[in-house]
């Protein structure tokens, strides 16, 4: 079975979130369910350098506005087909935004661009080469379906999958002559959103089967406090809508082999986490103690929760506990971060910006992480502190609530808890979550239980890929074995 991965990124050739994790690690997940996946990526400075080994499978001469040629080769562990369009992607920095913080003027067209390929791959642009099914990633790839169902006929599925049904792609009815796109997909009112086009609408519109990354975001973004203006849509689309949790690269995310790690460790041995935690008071400029290290690896927005921590800092620290914030993100965030910092010297560290090997180490030694998120599709950051024994404190939404099994006296008792759960998101129920984690690592033998119990949990991706399977094999009209509901 061959399969199209649609994607605006894929780690570790360009990532700016967790959409590159999941596009990066899906392809070797699936393998060993006789699907081949390739990767369709733009080809942005950062691919291209991956592809210096690529050959050249075809030239576009009017392609969105100047030339272009697609790329093909394999390039860190992923077979990829790059978009080596200069006028498009050849621009320092991220993806999406240029220097000033702004989207690019014409993301419209990049993306459009994105879609229309797979679209031309599907009926075979290469020779040799022609997907069974296209997955297509977020708003960025959204129009592939449409160029499906309205242009000249594909053979092809697709499926439509949301990270984040917050983002959308819209824009001005301008841009529809330059899609090449069919009238009809006008006419028949399938990318219209509310007076503009919608890029993400159009894919959840038309695509043989939408999935999004947990099975309670599923459920949550078919109603109207998180569907976004589209739970109407997705609750006439209810029988093709799906929810597969994401997993992780059990491979990349080891703590028994990590070299990001000051020293691994496992679940028998998980004392020896001390050792990244005296690494993590030194990175910080924390000074040393026995109370739990709380940690944010996150970008620093309201949809994460984020903006409630600054309030909660210094009860925090009175109550015994220490922060450590790894992220960048809104700046009154930022600045009530660096002020509670500056209040608590030695118990309150922050660095503003990403470090993959930080985030690793952040992982490995600190005692909880903090994700108090609005909503969270599924959410990553809770994955891999299960598998490093770095107790998540979440809020009860998403993938979130899907993954994390609340230390409530029962299940404490019952030997079943894997981290601390809230509701609703809120100043107050955050703040009474990060009491009760302290007065839980108060218990070692509680809390070494439930570092233990999470290192165990599996948060691969063998069973959600088996589902992925499954899936394009439904969609070719083979059976469907999967008993899970949404």
């Amino acid at each position: 079975m061959e399969v199209l991965s649609v994607a605006s990124e894929a780690y570790p050739l360009i990532k700016t979130g967790g959409l590159a994790d999941v596009v990066g690690a899906l392809p070797a997940a699936l393998a060993p369910h006789g699907v081949s996946m390739r990767v369709l990526l733009p080809g942005y400075p950062k691919v291209m350098a991956g592809l210096a080994d690529g050959r050249q499978v075809l030239w576009l001469e009017d392609f969105f506005g100047g030339t272009a040629r697609l790329v093909a080769g394999r390039a860190n562990g992923l077979d990829v087909i790059a978009i080596d369009a200069p006028h498009l992607y050849d621009r320092p920095g991220n993806p999406y935004v240029g220097a000033d913080g702004k989207d690019w003027s014409d993301n419209w067209q990049r993306f459009a661009a994105l879609s229309f390929t797979a679209y031309e791959l599907s009926r075979g642009a290469i020779e040799g080469y022609k997907p069974d099914i296209l997955h297509c990633h977020d708003w960025q790839s959204g129009l592939a379906p449409a160029y499906v169902a309205f242009n000249a006929p594909s053979r092809v599925k697709t499926v439509m999958t949301v990270h984040n049904i917050a983002f959308q792609g819209v824009f001005g009815w301008e841009v529809f002559n330059g899609l090449r796109l069919d009238y009809q997909a006008a006419n028949s009112g399938a990318i219209e959103y509310f007076g503009n086009i919608g890029y993400l609408k159009a894919g959840l519109q038309v695509a043989d089967a939408v999935t999004t990354v947990s099975p309670t975001y599923a459920h949550e973004m078919r109603t109207a406090a998180y569907g976004m203006g589209l739970e109407g849509l997705l609750q006439s689309r209810a029988d093709t809508v799906t929810g597969i949790l994401n997993g992780i690269d059990a491979s990349e995310w080891n703590p028994g082999t990590d070299t990001a790690l000051a020293q691994v460790y496992n679940p028998s041995n998980i004392f020896e986490r001390a050792t990244n935690k005296r690494a993590l008071e030194e990175r910080f400029g924390l000074e040393q103690g026995d109370g739990p290290i709380f940690s944010v690896v996150s970008r620093l927005t309201w949809q994460k929760g984020l903006d409630m921590l600054p309030g909660e800092v210094d009860s925090l620290v009175a109550h015994g506990g220490r922060l450590i914030v790894l992220g960048s993100g809104d700046a009154a965030i930022e600045n009530g971060l660096a002020g509670a910092a500056l209040r608590h010297p030695g118990k309150v560290g922050v660095v503003i910006g990403y470090d993959e090997k930080l985030s690793h180490l952040i992982q490995g030694g600190a005692d909880a992480i903090l994700i108090p998120s609005r909503f969270e599709p599924c959410g990553l950051t809770q994955l891999y502190g299960l598998r490093y024994g770095c107790i998540p404190v979440v809020s009860r939404v998403g993938g979130l609530a899907d993954t994390v099994i609340d230390a409530n006296e029962a299940a404490v008792e019952a030997g079943v808890a894997t981290g601390v759960v809230f509701s609703p998101a809120t100043e107050e129920a955050f703040g009474e979550a990060i009491r009760r984690t302290i007065a839980l690592y108060a218990r070692p033998k509680v809390w070494h239980k439930m570092q233990r119990r999470g290192m165990k949990s599996d948060v691969s991706w063998e069973l959600s890929a088996e589902k992925y399977a499954d899936l394009y094999a439904s969609l070719l009209g083979h059976k469907l074995d999967d008993d899970s509901d949404d």
